[in-house]
């Protein structure tokens, strides 16, 4: 074939698929089950003309948004009421943080340990973003160790090394096909627990690795959280500083107790020995007063499940255990269905009666609502945010502020729509190639910025011990 002849026949195969191009069906031509289609004319001028989201001026912005250049009013009362990044606060209320600032302090004076209880979806899976948040506020407000875990469980913590055996089975409240549930609704705190039968041994020892934060490296005070136990129950801790001397539970325990010991001095590791039958609805380990942060993530849920757990069971845990700050994440798993109006207006109802009945068996504790990330779709060959995304975070910043809860808008200090493409892009990459989840870099931008925007309004409380707070009152309202 003579050059000639080679050049006219790519040109008439260019001007054929050109044709093709023009008259294809949008949704394309079904072959053997799928679907043959050329990306749209549409869809590559949008593609060509979209505005590419920065991730890094859009962090610093983020950063350069909590940096006071004086610590006064007026920076205060601009962040609360301007700022993207700030925790939206039901009624505008900058005392709603205050009563668990208060006692967040007092536990560091007088030695007693009270708990933030982060729970969220895979997101926070592996201690992110919750390790920063606890670090953050371990600094400002005392404590040590990484919380609270699950006896038995095949979920790990990059915070901290645990294994147990023995008699034990483990029940999940949510999961796959492979978890157990459990023939009633004691799940306790963290929506699992562990049923002990016999005996048996639970192991911890802190993580070595250099990611980990050094807060998180000891801990000087284990609590188990037990209930259902067989009269003559027994636990024992052995560690290299406390001497092996076991606590025995008379009786017969119907609800919750918490069992605690505390150390000499802050050790490494430690194991509890178990003899008899309990259920066990958490392990801790914590320092001698601060705050504990505790890591509980629920694979695939959508944050509905929780008004199922029995609410007497909660109510005893939460009082026992300390708890002042309820952080629910979720919204990311219910976007695969969320193809109606009326499948949002139903979720954001569950959501709602979630917060409500959290209000109901831990009232001395405040919610914190934070929305789902940006995630991308494959729609029409690129990478877009999924329909109906924004609808919802704005859905949920309202469903939480009318039923008494904070809201952080992840998404939006994100950047917003199509961020999560360039944070996939990012270099180092600070989320997976599936654009839904972070990776352990953009984990933690994400948890640094929750805990700076928490933090502001710490700062704000301390600055208004120094003023007349009808002064303040009058200055905020301007």
């Amino acid at each position: 074939m003579k050059p000639g002849q080679v050049l006219s026949f790519i040109a008439g195969v260019f001007a054929l698929m050109g044709v093709a191009w023009v008259v294809w069906p949008s949704g394309g031509i079904p072959v053997f089950g799928k679907s043959v289609r050329f990306a749209s004319l549409e869809g590559m001028i949008a593609d060509a003309n979209e505005e590419k989201v920065d991730v890094d001026a859009v962090l610093g912005a983020v950063d350069e948004s909590f940096v006071m250049k004086e610590d006064t009013l007026s920076f205060y009362r601009d962040f609360f009421l301007d700022n993207p990044n700030r925790i939206y606060l039901p009624g505008d209320d900058y005392t709603f943080f205050d009563g668990i600032f208060s006692e967040f302090e007092r536990a560091r004076r007088v030695g007693t340990t009270l708990r933030v209880a982060h729970y969220g979806d895979s997101q926070i899976e592996m201690d992110r973003i919750s390790s920063d948040l606890r670090d953050a506020l371990q600094s400002r407000f005392g404590g040590i160790g990484t919380g609270m875990f699950p006896a038995l469980s095949n979920v790990p913590s990059a915070s901290i090394l645990r294994s147990a055996s023995g008699g034990m089975i483990h029940y999940t409240m949510y999961g796959d096909t492979t978890t157990v549930r459990a023939p009633h609704r004691r799940y306790g705190v963290m929506a699992q627990l562990t049923s002990l039968s016999g005996g048996g041994t639970i192991s911890l020892r802190s993580t070595t690795s250099k990611t980990a934060y050094e807060r998180t490296k000891s801990f000087s005070r284990v609590s188990l959280l037990v209930g259902r136990n067989s009269e003559g129950f027994s636990a024992k801790l052995v560690s290299d500083t406390i001497r092996p001397e076991p606590t025995v539970l008379q009786k017969d325990t119907l609800g919750a107790v918490l069992l605690t010991w505390t150390l000499p001095r802050p050790v490494t590791k430690a194991s509890l020995t178990l003899s008899g039958s309990a259920e066990i609805y958490g392990v801790m380990a914590d320092g001698n007063g601060g705050v504990a942060v505790d890591n509980i993530p629920l694979r695939g849920c959508s944050g509905t499940i929780f008004t199922r757990i029995d609410k007497d069971m909660m109510k005893r845990s939460f009082a026992i255990d300390g708890t002042r700050l309820i952080i629910l994440q979720f919204g990311g798993n219910f976007m695969p269905v969320a193809g109606s109006e009326h499948a949002l207006n139903d979720y954001l109802e569950k959501i709602a009666l979630q917060i409500q009945y959290f209000h109901e068996v831990a009232p001395k504790a405040r919610i914190l609502f934070i929305g789902p990330s940006d995630m991308g779709k494959s729609v029409g060959g690129r990478i877009v945010t999924w329909p109906r995304l924004p609808q919802l975070v704005e859905g949920l910043k309202r469903t939480s502020l009318e039923n008494g809860a904070a809201f952080w808008d992840l998404y939006g200090v994100m950047g917003g729509e199509n961020s999560m493409v360039r944070w996939v892009k990012h270099s180092p990459a600070y989320a997976g190639a599936d654009y839904i989840h972070f990776t352990s870099a953009g984990a933690k931008v994400v948890g640094e910025a929750l805990s700076k925007s928490f933090l502001i309004y710490y700062d704000f409380y301390n600055l208004r011990k120094t003023l007349p707070e009808a002064d303040v009152r009058q200055f905020m309202q301007k």
